[in-house]
């Protein structure tokens, strides 16, 4: 594999042509790159090991499974607090690269492990995985064109999580592959697509002069530089942290547990189920980021990415309350939460920073912020997983999962309208 893009062939190719064929080109690489991602990380959640505890405790096999993944998932975020700041051209997509092998060899670990090592095998294939947002990212970010291919890379993990565990449950089911090889089949699968995109995202050319004008340069950033950034931004960059906080975790949850909150349902949870409940929180979260571009203020759009993610909260909010009320059936409920969350979630790790940093002028990525936000929030994650299975083990995952989304609706429009308004008035 070549690990440095020539200065002529495709590059230059790529740094002449028309916004849009560039935009095509960079936006798919990064939504297939990240799509197969997930074929490397999700299939485990289409496997429940039904009734099987963890050495003897309170705590399920599956729980303890997706535990070790989002653990080794976590330290890789905080690492790319410095890696993906840091990181080179040529350095990225080696890391991309190892990232994507080092998963598969992990899945396969898990395969042939004894119950009691899976959680271990699954906390390798966490390991590496959570650097690969923000490698993609550098390759995206202070473009004039950032904003669309931000908004076409964030519709991979709207879909990609539903699609990548239907491809799980159709292995299971329609092919009869045991339960541990699952996620290695799976991982098999995606890994090769995997590589080739992040060759092509190798190929890009970097901002040109036009693109630093409009968004600022993007320079490597040092822990000076990162210091420099929270201090601009001020204390309420850290509320919208908290917030992020509540939706990752509130989204992880519904995401490990879906099959089985689809079971306490009464639905079987035949393949394509998870794409159903996400189909129209896709067609939602991009219409109203493609929508995003046409505000070309970047502190109008921060103001307008407030409002997409309070509309969030309140559709959350208003959705679980018809579904307690009994007017909406269990999987349009499903459907709905869905629209909402990511409405509220997807800005955060895309445009919400990146629009950050161009208000701003900051001379420096925004790829630092996206990672330290997503190591606090998954960071939660584990935590509500744990507390369910310790605190709340005689309730099943739908009961609990019920009260959870009135709690984070409520929470999370509280601390984005505080920390909104800190961190519009450190920009003004």
């Amino acid at each position: 594999m070549t690990l440095s893009p020539r200065p002529s062939g495709l590059t230059a190719r790529l740094a002449t042509a028309p916004r849009w064929a560039f935009a095509l080109y960079a936006g798919g690489a990064a939504f297939t790159a990240y799509f197969c991602m997930y074929g490397l990380r999700k299939p485990v959640d289409a496997v429940t090991f039904t009734g099987v505890k963890f050495l003897g405790t309170q705590v399920d096999l599956k729980t303890a499974c997706v535990l070790g993944q989002i653990i080794g998932y976590v330290i890789s975020k905080y690492a790319g607090v410095r890696v993906c700041s840091e990181a080179a051209g040529a350095r990225r997509v080696v890391l991309l690269v190892a990232a994507g092998v080092w998963s598969e060899l992990a899945l396969l670990a898990f395969a042939v492990a004894p119950p009691a090592l899976r959680p271990v095998a699954m906390f390798a294939n966490g390991l590496p995985l959570g650097v690969v947002w923000g490698l993609i990212v550098r390759y995206l970010e202070g473009r004039r064109t950032s904003d669309t291919l931000l908004v076409i890379m964030s519709g991979s993990f709207v879909i990609a999580g539903a699609a990548t565990k239907d491809f799980g449950l159709y292995l299971l089911t329609a092919l009869d592959v045991p339960e541990v090889w699952v996620p290695a089949v799976a991982g098999a699968v995606f890994l090769i697509p995997y590589l080739v995109a992040t060759q092509l995202l190798h190929r890009l050319p970097p901002p040109d002069t036009g693109d630093e004008a409009a968004r600022s340069a993007r320079p490597n950033l040092d822990a000076a530089g990162r210091r420099a950034f929270l201090v601009r931004v001020g204390a309420g960059f850290f509320l919208l942290l908290l917030a992020y906080f509540l939706l990752t975790t509130y989204r992880d949850f519904r995401d490990h547990y879906g099959r089985e909150i689809l079971m306490a349902m009464g639905h079987s949870g035949a393949p394509g189920i998870f794409v159903r409940t996400e189909r129209w929180a896709l067609v939602v979260v991009l219409v109203a980021l493609g929508l995003l571009n046409l505000v070309r203020n970047h502190r109008w759009a921060i103001v307008t990415v407030y409002a997409m993610i309070l509309t969030g909260f309140g559709v959350i909010a208003a959705t679980t309350l018809a579904y307690r009320a009994g007017h909406l059936d269990g999987v349009d409920w499903l459907a709905a939460v869905g629209v909402g969350l990511y409405l509220a979630y997807v800005p955060f790790g895309t445009v919400l920073f990146e629009r950050v940093v161009a208000a701003a002028r900051f001379r420096g990525t925004s790829v630092f912020a996206v990672q330290l936000a997503d190591g606090i929030a998954y960071s939660g994650s584990a935590l509500i997983q744990l507390y369910r299975d310790l605190v709340h083990s005689d309730v099943d995952r739908l009961a609990f999962f019920v009260p959870l989304s009135l709690v984070v609706a409520a929470a999370g429009a509280a601390l984005t309208v505080a920390g909104g308004v800190s961190v519009w008035r450190r920009l003004n």
